[in-house]
C-alpha cells in the first residue's frame, strides 16, 4: 500500500486538514496547523511529502517519522512540527483503516471508557464568566478554563489582581466545590508576576495554572512550581520530548502537549509516556477542528495519565464554521455529562465530509491572535 497523493485544504475558521490517498483507494485525514500560519505549514506539508512520503509505503509510520523529523540538516520548530504532525496523524487514520481498528486499539488498547472534556469562557479579555459558567454547567460540564488577564503588564498592579481574583471567585461560586476551572496565563506575565498571580488564585483552588511563563523561560519555571500548592501546566507551545523536559525537571504537575503542533499521535504519546515517568499527567491542548480532536481522543483512551481534554466547540476563536461542520458522524463529538466516549471507528474514529471540505477549501480568511500595546504604546508579549 504505497502513498499516491497528498493534498491539503485551508478551511474556515483558521484550519489546515491534510489527505493522504493510497494505491489501494484507503484515505487518511490528519490537521497540520498553527493558529495564524496555516499556509505556512501548508508549503511544508507539501515538502515533506514530495520528500519522503509519495511513492512510500503507507504502513511505515516510524520509519516516516523519523525521515520527516530526522532527515533534513535544519529540524524542529512550530512550523515543521506542526506539518509532520498533521501527516503523522493521516497515517495512523490509514493504518487504522487498513487493520480495521481504532488507533488507539494499535497502541495498545483503551485504558477507559469516556473522557472529561472542559469548555473555554470568558474570551480574551475576560469577561461574563460568572454566566458562561452557568450555561456551560447546565449543559453538563464540571470543568472549564479561561484567561488570567487580557492585556497586562509583565508584573500585574492590584487592580489587575483583584480583577483576577474577582473571575476565580465567580467561577468558584458558579462551577460550586465540586466542579473545577483553569486558569490560562499565556505567558502574559513575568516570573514574579507570576508568582503573585498564582498566590492570589490559591484560595479557590484552581485545577491549575498554565503557562505561567512564556516558554522561553522555561528553565525559570521551577520558581513558580515550588513557590504553589496549585498544579502547573504548560506545553502547547514545546514541540518535543526534548523541549518537555525542562518542564518536568521544573516541577510541573500537567503536560499539555498539541497533537498538531507537537509531532502528532507518534511523538504526543512518547511525550505522555515521559511525563508518566515523572508522575506528570497529561491534558491535551486542542482548541482546533475535528482531526485534531479525533487524534487527541485515540491519545486519551490508552494513555494512563491522562487528565482532561480540551476542545473547541463553541470557542471564541471561532467565525465562519464549526468543528462538526466537516464531519459525517456528529455523534462521535457528542457530550455526556460533560464527557466524551470512546470512538469505535477505524482510525483517527472520524468519517471527513470530503464534500464539505473541498467546497470550504480557500474561503478561510486570515487569522491572526491579536496584537495588543499598553497604554504607553510599548508591545504586550503572549
Amino acid at each position: 500500500m504505497k502513498i499516491t497523493r497528498v493534498e491539503t485544504f485551508a478551511v474556515p475558521p483558521r484550519w489546515l486538514f491534510c489527505r493522504v490517498e493510497t494505491d489501494d483507494g484507503l484515505v487518511g485525514w490528519g490537521e497540520p496547523v498553527i493558529e495564524g500560519r496555516a499556509e505556512t505549514v501548508r508549503t511544508a506539508v507539501h515538502e515533506l511529502a514530495e520528500q519522503f512520503l509519495i511513492g512510500a509505503e503507507a504502513l511505515r509510520i516510524e520509519d516516516h517519522w523519523q525521515l520527516m523529523t530526522k532527515g533534513s540538516f535544519y529540524r524542529g520548530g512550530p512550523v515543521l512540527s506542526s506539518a509532520v504532525a498533521g501527516l503523522d496523524q493521516a497515517l495512523w487514520d490509514l493504518a487504522g483503516k487498513a487493520y480495521g481498528a481504532p488507533a488507539h486499539q494499535l497502541l495498545g488498547g483503551p485504558v477507559r471508557e469516556r473522557v472529561r472534556a472542559y469548555c473555554w469562557v470568558g474570551g480574551d479579555e475576560p469577561a461574563q464568566v460568572s454566566e458562561q459558567i452557568t450555561a456551560q454547567r447546565e449543559a453538563g460540564f464540571t470543568a472549564v478554563k479561561m484567561n488570567a488577564a487580557g492585556r497586562t503588564g509583565r508584573l500585574p498592579d492590584g487592580a489587575e489582581l483583584r480583577a483576577l481574583t474577582a473571575r476565580a471567585e465567580a467561577a468558584r461560586e458558579a462551577l460550586g466545590p465540586a466542579g473545577d476551572f483553569a486558569v490560562d496565563f499565556h505567558g502574559r506575565f513575568s516570573v514574579a508576576g507570576a508568582l503573585k498571580a498564582v498566590r492570589a488564585l490559591e484560595p479557590y483552588g484552581p485545577l491549575f495554572v498554565e503557562e505561567p511563563v512564556l516558554p522561553e523561560y522555561t528553565h525559570l519555571l521551577g520558581r513558580v512550581a515550588s513557590a504553589t500548592g496549585t498544579p502547573v501546566a504548560t506545553g502547547e507551545r514545546l514541540y518535543s520530548r526534548t523541549e518537555v523536559l525542562p518542564a518536568l525537571q521544573a516541577g510541573v504537575a500537567v503536560l499539555q502537549p498539541d497533537l498538531s503542533h507537537a509531532g502528532g499521535l507518534s511523538e504526543c504519546r512518547r511525550i505522555a509516556a515521559l511525563a508518566e515517568t515523572w508522575d506528570v499527567a497529561v491534558a491535551p491542548h486542542c482548541p482546533l477542528g475535528p482531526l485534531a480532536l479525533a487524534a487527541c481522543l485515540q491519545l486519551a483512551f490508552c494513555t494512563p495519565n491522562f487528565l482532561i481534554q480540551e476542545q473547541s466547540i463553541g470557542i471564541h476563536y471561532h467565525g465562519g464554521a464549526e468543528l462538526l461542520d466537516y464531519v459525517v458522524d456528529r455523534e462521535v463529538f457528542r457530550f455526556h455529562e460533560g464527557h466524551l466516549l470512546r470512538p469505535t471507528g477505524p482510525g483517527l474514529g472520524v468519517e471527513v465530509d470530503e464534500r464539505a471540505v473541498r467546497a470550504a477549501d480557500g474561503r478561510a480568511r486570515p487569522w491572526h491572535n491579536p496584537v495588543w500595546r499598553h497604554p504607553d504604546g510599548s508591545f504586550a508579549e503572549w
